[in-house]
């Protein structure tokens, strides 16, 4: 009894440090699962503060560098792009997209008043993950076995994005952005037409 006892302790304990300090139990071999648990918590956490906003990167994620509202984040062999989209934040405008007919995995949902979506597609032998939500964006290709560590990590990092106002605000008087709307393709994909700024590694 005392062994089972001292086995189930060490599950847990391990489960808590490997979710981000957090006592909710993730399946995560269903990516829905994954979502819909991790997307609806009220986190509060940050650890990095960027122009207007900030969000916590879980362990073992490695932030590298920003380029304007893109982040360069790392972890485990894969590299995640992350664009904040705080003008469409601070004007409320809601981002379109379509649905292309060779996904791999698709959902849109609405957790909490935030819209977003999640596309997989197959790019040769890599999947590449398309995660939008709460008007921040993650693009990573990844090897099919990744896909649901980078799913888990991305929804740790996009539902934490917190946008402050006042800093937005002052961006937009000052004309930071002028001239920042340019095309973002960070890997070759023909069938969406995004706003985000290109992002080279």
């Amino acid at each position: 009894m005392k062994k089972l006892v001292s086995f189930l302790l060490v599950i847990f304990v391990f489960i808590f440090l490997a979710t981000g300090c957090t006592f909710t139990r993730i399946n995560t071999t269903e990516i829905d699962n994954i979502v819909d648990i991790v997307l609806s918590k009220d986190n509060s956490l940050y650890n990095h503060i960027g122009k207007g906003y900030k969000y916590y990167i879980p362990r073992g994620v490695i932030y590298i560098d920003t380029i304007e509202f893109n982040d360069k984040l790392y972890s485990n062999g894969n590299y995640y792009y992350l664009y904040i989209d705080a003008i469409s934040y601070y004007y409320n405008k809601e981002h379109k997209y379509v649905k292309s007919d060779n996904s791999y995995y698709y959902k849109d949902f609405v957790v909490n008043d935030k819209k977003g979506y999640i596309d997989i597609k197959k790019v040769d032998d890599k999947y590449l993950i398309d995660f939008m939500f709460n008007y921040a964006h993650i693009e990573s290709l990844v090897s099919e076995e990744d896909i649901n560590e980078v799913i888990l990590n991305s929804s740790y990092i996009l539902s934490t994005v917190k946008f402050n106002n006042k800093v937005i605000k002052i961006m937009l008087n000052e004309d930071y952005f002028k001239y920042k709307e340019e095309k973002f393709q960070l890997f070759e994909n023909t069938d969406k037409d995004d706003n985000f700024l290109e992002y080279n590694e």
